[in-house]
């Protein structure tokens, strides 16, 4: 098969990823082997890349974000059929006895492996998964180019509200209006909340207004009421003072990212005191996995893209990086 890979890494622009040909994957008893037809670019793969996430094995397929159909079950696999279209996202194996999995928790496994980063990704024609973390595709939904953002993008904005307390009603805050933000304000919307966008470029902040922001601005600048809660998406530590200070009472921050960069001196008073609140994300389960899916599903989430052909991934990257895509998001079309 042919796939983007990743020798070592390097930056974005000096174009690090090789079309290759390489063996089929074979799958393990409990894995199924998809198909690719499309696969999310997303700032995780980036990372990656440019070497920010440490590389655990090279050279490495990156992509965490693909949709296909199964083409080869594991000799112990009876959940799913050949032909059925699944999503495979970051997520690809937890180790399900230590601790946090075992309460339930799996999200903070001390032992996880990750697609395109553990394991060779959907930069390519086929990828293994195990089929427990193989996810269904509602069929309602349409094009496998528009699903894939919401392997990653999706998922990781939908348990960044949860983390964040916002419940149906409430006023929330956004930081940054990339690919989850857009996935994330849809959601809010659906549950009647108000919100509030922070982000960088004026085009950007006509863009959360059409997508029912009630408020945006620009980096700096304060949201005009307190909210209840609020979530960072942005990798700049520099957002979270300004989006302490913006919480209500009580209200809580949740962080949203892989990667973040150092965070300034916080003051107790002004950024903490009053039972504010500063969480991280970290990972998913599968549960979140599935809601999002059946809830993107149920409301008609729509998802902005951009798409490329596999052996145009470096490019993909290049624009992702300095932030010239003409949509919310990269997706390459595989298949």
């Amino acid at each position: 098969m042919h796939a983007m890979l990743l020798a070592r890494p390097a930056m974005a622009p000096t174009r690090p990823l090789s079309l290759e040909s390489v063996p089929d994957p074979e799958p393990r008893p409990d894995e199924v082997i998809v198909s690719v037809s499309a696969c999310g670019v997303c700032r995780t793969d980036l990372h990656v890349v440019e070497g920010e996430l440490a590389a655990v094995r090279l050279p490495i397929i990156p992509g965490h974000q693909a949709v296909g159909r199964i083409v080869a079950l594991g000799s112990a696999v009876t959940r799913f059929r050949p032909g059925d279209r699944v999503g495979v996202a970051w997520v690809n194996r937890l180790c399900g006895c230590c601790d946090p999995c075992i309460e339930g928790r799996e999200n903070l496994c001390e032992a996880p492996v990750f697609t395109g980063l553990h394991r060779d990704g959907g930069f390519a024609e086929k990828v293994a998964v195990p089929a427990s973390y193989a996810h269904p595709i509602p069929a309602e939904m349409g094009d496998d180019a528009q699903v894939a953002p919401l392997l990653c993008a999706g998922i990781i904005g939908y348990r960044a509200l949860k983390r964040s307390g916002l419940e149906p009603g409430m006023r929330i805050a956004l930081y940054g209006f990339g690919a989850a933000a857009h996935i994330a304000i849809q959601i809010a919307r659906a549950w009647g909340c108000e919100v509030f966008v922070v982000t960088r470029g004026k085009e950007a902040e006509e863009r959360a207004r059409r997508m029912g922001a009630a408020w945006s601005g620009g980096p700096g600048e304060t949201p005009p009421r307190p909210v209840d809660c609020a979530v960072t998406f942005a990798p700049a530590g520099s957002v979270i003072p300004g989006a302490l200070r913006s919480l209500r009472r009580g209200g809580r921050l949740a962080i949203a990212g892989i990667y973040l960069d150092r965070i300034p001196e916080l003051d107790y008073d002004a950024h903490l005191f009053q039972e504010r609140e500063l969480v991280s994300v970290t990972a998913n389960t599968r549960r979140d996995a599935r809601e999002l899916l059946d809830l993107a599903a149920r409301i008609g989430i729509r998802t902005d893209i951009e798409v490329f052909p596999l052996e145009e991934a470096n490019e993909a990257l290049i624009r992702l990086k300095e932030d010239r895509l003409s949509a919310q998001a990269a997706v390459l079309r595989v298949g």
